[in-house]
């Protein structure tokens, strides 16, 4: 049986337990407030992140240098028979070129795949092919099973405000005085890849209730088990939102999660967002 190397990037939102247990090897991404990098989860906590964002700092975003992989790859080579690298969709870094560049460079056999997603998603796929693994499935059987999941996972994303969607050229200025004046409220979620609008909500009541509607269409046609509700830097109404949603279904397992930094970077303080990954 081949051994498996399990590579992926810091959007995936494991638990620095599960890492450590299942030598996941994760390469970090770069957040730069004010000027300054910080590598995620290394050089800058979660917390610290949306502290600070909430103040204000400027923020923005780079993929890990090509050396990071090179010399990872180098090192996995002597180690293991093969990798398995998922990473964080390649609409949004290059980090998932990265990867494929410098397996192919250091002649290590790696099957890089773009999750098309990121956070709690990305981090189930992981969970999930390591179980595979576990249950002593092929090199190859793992793959094309974690290939599917690819097109099984959902996420949905309500930021508070449109500042920080202005701030990282989301959306533009106008558009950004627009929708305040008229109190609009984006729902966002990930389509083949990319971040879409999928509706524009008067209010904010409005769009919560609408995005509890996804869920509940979900749940029902997914017939969900489990899924996760993320937060930028709002824990109190994170930890509200999964109350409600207990209260409907006893039965759902439902995670609390704090948002990536790299995707908080882009949508801003207060953000909430949902994600699952259905079979």
């Amino acid at each position: 049986m081949k051994k498996i190397a399990w590579i992926t990037d810091s959007t995936c939102g494991l638990s620095e337990e599960f890492i450590k247990t299942h030598n996941v090897y994760v390469v970090p991404l770069n957040v730069i407030l004010d000027g300054k990098s910080y590598r995620e989860n290394i050089d800058l906590t979660n917390e610290s992140f949306y502290e600070k964002l909430k103040e204000g700092v400027e923020a923005t975003t780079s993929q890990p240098a090509f050396g990071e992989f090179i010399h990872l790859y180098e090192k996995l080579k002597e180690e293991y028979d093969c990798g398995i690298a998922i990473h964080a969709s390649s609409q949004l870094t290059g980090t998932y070129q990265s990867s494929i560049n410098a397996a192919n460079q250091v002649d290590f056999t790696v099957e890089v795949i773009d999750s098309k997603i990121g956070a709690y998603a990305l981090g189930k796929m992981i969970q999930n092919g390591i179980q595979l693994e576990k249950q002593g499935k092929s090199y190859e059987d793992i793959v094309t099973a974690l290939k599917m999941y690819t097109k099984r996972a959902e996420m949905y994303l309500l930021p508070s405000s449109l500042e920080q969607l202005k701030r990282s050229g989301r959306v533009s200025t106008p558009q950004a005085i627009f929708a305040s004046l008229l109190n609009i409220n984006l729902l966002l979620r990930f389509q083949n890849g990319k971040v879409i609008v999928e509706e524009r909500i008067r209010n904010k009541r409005r769009a919560k209730r609408r995005l509890f509607n996804v869920l509940e269409t979900a749940i029902e046609k997914h017939q969900l088990r489990e899924m996760c509700i993320m937060h930028a830097g709002v824990k109190e109404r994170a930890q509200n939102w999964k109350y409600e949603l207990e209260k409907i279904h006893q039965y759902l397992k439902i995670k609390i999660d704090t948002l990536v930094p790299v995707a908080g970077v882009h949508t801003g303080f207060g953000t909430m967002a949902v994600a699952w990954l259905f079979d």
